[in-house]
């Protein structure tokens, strides 16, 4: 794509233009600093020129409207997978970081403070504390690997027990949520974004996890309420938050910038140069494989 905003390349999918009869597009994140994210608008002007297949490049598609491209018989494939590593070590760094205040310890020393504003009874162990993972998928599998070798007690929260995981991967079901939130030291949230979870973790569940918990997020923004999180911060129900994702990126809430005990990342997950590989080579297998036989092997679920 060389159109240089939305406005020229909506002009560019108009029939005549030049990306009339293309019938498949490989999409990157990046494309949305020029033209937005894939709305209703662009999906019907893609629709009109022709397209059949959107391989998006990357585990989250939240940033094109699924909806409308069933409408216009339109497939979108993703990358499952293909970031699960990267995503669970940013999730471990995370979790540490926010365990050990390691985030405030560093800017103290750039500071010329040195530790003279830490305190170790901020400071905790991971081996022996209790990780609860909310959706438990392919990264927070690996997330759950990575966190055992500690070791920590694992428990996980789906909508349905998976019978593929190892043992001392405890299963609670939704009547027992709250039993688990109870139970846990870090919540760590794996959650796709879709309409039905905006706001996923809202107050109640924040209220539910024991006090002084911390919660880590590579999950999309908004699938946690970030007003109740900062709440909970804010008067000690939370210990710390490790956060890579955000509600409104590039911008952030300017009252988490001043909660000294918080990690913050700048949507970094799989920022990693062999992520990025496989995430690429995932798409375009997903475009091959629609062009050669018809269609591609990672449709997203709201298609299949």
């Amino acid at each position: 794509m060389d159109s240089p905003d939305r406005t020229h390349f909506l002009a560019d999918l108009k029939p005549g233009g030049k990306y009339e009869k293309i019938v498949g597009i490989f999409r990157k994140n990046s494309s949305a600093v020029r033209i937005g994210v894939f709305d209703k608008e662009i999906i019907y002007s893609l629709a009109e020129v022709g397209v059949k297949w959107i391989a998006h490049c990357g585990a989250g598609y939240d940033k094109i409207d699924i909806l409308a491209c069933k409408e216009k018989d339109i497939s979108v494939s993703n990358t499952p997978g293909a970031v699960d590593d990267a995503t669970a070590t940013t999730a471990l760094y995370l979790m540490i970081s926010s365990l050990r205040q390691f985030s405030k310890a560093e800017r103290d020393v750039r500071e010329g403070l040195w530790k003279s504003r830490l305190s170790s009874a901020n400071a905790f162990d991971m081996t022996g504390r209790t990780l609860a993972i909310l959706g438990l998928g392919g990264i927070g599998m690996r997330l759950a690997e990575l966190a055992h070798v500690f070791p920590m007690r694992i428990v996980y929260h789906n909508r349905r027990k998976r019978d593929d995981v190892p043992d001392w991967c405890e299963y609670f079901p939704e009547d027992r949520l709250n039993e688990m939130l109870g139970i846990t030291d870090v919540l760590s949230i794996h959650v796709p974004l879709r309409k039905e979870t905006e706001g996923f973790v809202g107050d109640k569940m924040i209220r539910a996890l024991k006090k002084g918990a911390i919660i880590v997020k590579t999950a999309r923004g908004k699938v946690i309420d970030e007003d109740a999180m900062i709440e909970a911060l804010e008067d000690g129900h939370l210990g710390s938050v490790g956060l890579d994702v955000h509600p409104n990126e590039p911008k952030l809430n300017p009252r988490i910038l001043e909660l000294p005990q918080v990690t913050l990342l700048p949507h970094v997950g799989t920022a990693t140069f062999d992520s990025q590989k496989n995430m690429e080579l995932r798409a375009l297998n997903n475009l091959r494989d629609f062009l050669v036989k018809g269609r591609g092997i990672d449709v997203v679920p709201e298609m299949l």
